[in-house]
């Protein structure tokens, strides 16, 4: 069992450290501590003794040593987007001013800095008439994403972002920079794609980009007091779609308040967001059947793909979140039916409900294994709740209600779509379903290679093979 942090953990002194980097080291009560340490995810903050906001890799790799050297727990932070557990003392890395891209447009990858955005991403490689593996949201952070797996826009044509990646640059636990890739350690290769954060602070990954310069994609809007049984709609329409095109439908109450638009005051509605790569008349027909239903507003239309964070339009500012989701073989129209009425305009707390169609190349292995778990899933069924309108015990007793309708066809859970569920020591709950039982052991024993002391623990924590 991993310890509690101790009163040293949370007054770890900075010794030389200061010296030894070119960005801030910064303690509670510094100017700069507060803003250093808050990121996009509001609703919990790290508690880190000592803040390291590093300008580049070897600041990096000098605040891993710093921590190792004292055994020191370390925590790292991009944009925040993620957060899993808050660090309560030790070392926080931030690694939000190490931004950059370069793009090879011959061997089509980029080399993505850890704190880029991506939206950097995607303006960079359209230069070039390519695209990345990104995700629904241009503010998030690209390295994190992808080493949580990744369950991109073009997702169902492309397979998951941890697919892509050729090579990362990172920090073991040790105090040692490393560049790794299938041939030179294959083991850790594959543990960083898909459960990353475990093994080591990363500071650049090298990614595979796809050459897709265009789409056809947007969102169909359906009033549910019209068309209640649009779940169900939705999950017989995916059953004939092809792998270019990859979509999802969220389930939203709008509560009537004056701030929102008349057209959606009060409603109930269903958002398909849809990103194709087929031919634009190919991605019209497959469109139609959903069309036919009268939605509220269409706003599907050819596209260049620097215009994909459109799509599902996510919130730009920092803000307090709660969320989960499960991983499905399947659900029938029963499990739709119910979950439709459970996150409904009766339900206890306000809650987002989305289902994303999987498959295709998502269930596919690449070339390369990774770690990501549970390819068989045909859907991953999502839950999210913004705290400042709901209590968040409501919101998390809302969130398994809903989940459980799904229980039967389960397999586990996504990462990256995993937000709260705080606890203050992530070795009290390892989160085991994100990966098959075979492959949480071959983690774990990883784990008890790279990182004995889990001083990477303030994250989905794989525990090493002698604390479990």
């Amino acid at each position: 069992m991993t310890a509690r942090p101790t009163a040293e953990d949370r007054t770890a002194p900075a010794g030389d450290l200061p010296a030894a980097v070119r960005g801030e080291v910064l303690t509670p009560g510094d100017a700069g501590f507060d803003a250093g340490r808050a990121g996009f995810q509001t609703a919990a903050r790290h508690r880190p003794a000592l803040l390291v906001r590093a300008a580049g890799p070897d600041d990096v790799a000098a605040a891993v040593a710093h921590a190792a050297a004292r055994s020191l727990p370390i925590a790292v932070q991009a944009t925040g987007h993620g957060l899993s557990v808050p660090a309560d003392g030790g070392v926080l890395i931030d690694t939000s001013a190490l931004r950059g891209v370069r793009v090879d447009p011959v061997a089509r990858t980029a080399r993505v800095a850890a704190g880029t955005p991506f939206a950097d991403v995607v303006d960079a490689a359209a230069r070039y008439g390519l695209a990345p593996l990104n995700g629904s949201s241009p503010g998030v952070g690209a390295v994190g994403y992808a080493l949580g797996g990744g369950l991109p826009l073009l997702g169902r044509r492309f397979g998951h972002a941890a697919d892509h990646v050729r090579a990362v640059e990172l920090v073991t636990p040790d105090g040692r920079p490393r560049r790794v890739t299938a041939d030179s350690d294959p083991e850790l290769f594959r543990g960083l794609r898909g459960a990353g954060a475990n093994f080591g602070v990363v500071t650049a990954l090298e990614t595979g980009l796809v050459p897709v310069t265009r789409i056809h994609g947007g969102e169909l809007v359906f009033d549910l007091a019209r068309t209640p049984d649009l779940m169900d709609v939705y999950r017989r329409w995916t059953r004939t779609l092809p792998e270019e095109l990859t979509s999802s439908v969220a389930l939203t109450v709008h509560p009537d308040l004056p701030a929102l638009p008349p057209r959606l005051r009060g409603r109930h509605l269903a958002q398909v967001r849809i990103a194709c790569t087929a031919e634009p008349a190919v991605a019209e027909a497959l469109v139609a059947p959903l069309r036919a239903l009268g939605p509220l507003s269409d706003g599907v239309a050819e596209m260049p793909y620097t215009e994909c964070g459109t799509i599902y339009h996510d919130p730009p500012r920092p803000h307090a979140y709660l969320g989960d989701n499960v991983l499905v073989r399947d659900f029938d129209g029963a499990c739709a039916e119910a979950a439709t009425r459970l996150a409904g305009p009766a339900s206890p707390a306000p809650c987002v409900l989305e289902v994303r169609h999987l498959g295709g190349a998502l269930a596919r292995p690449p070339a390369a294994p990774d770690a990501v778990g549970h390819r068989a899933a045909g859907y991953l069924v999502r839950v999210l709740t913004p705290l400042a309108l709901a209590d968040e015990r409501d919101a998390a007793d809302l969130h398994r209600t809903v989940l459980d309708v799904f229980a039967r066809e389960r397999l586990g859970r996504c990462p990256n779509l995993v937000y709260g569920g705080w606890t203050r020591d992530a070795g009290e709950a390892p989160a085991t379903d994100f990966w098959e039982p075979a492959d949480h052991r071959r983690l774990a024993a990883l784990k008890s290679r790279t990182d004995p002391d889990n001083l990477l623990r303030f994250n989905r924590n794989i525990l090493p093979l002698r604390e479990r």
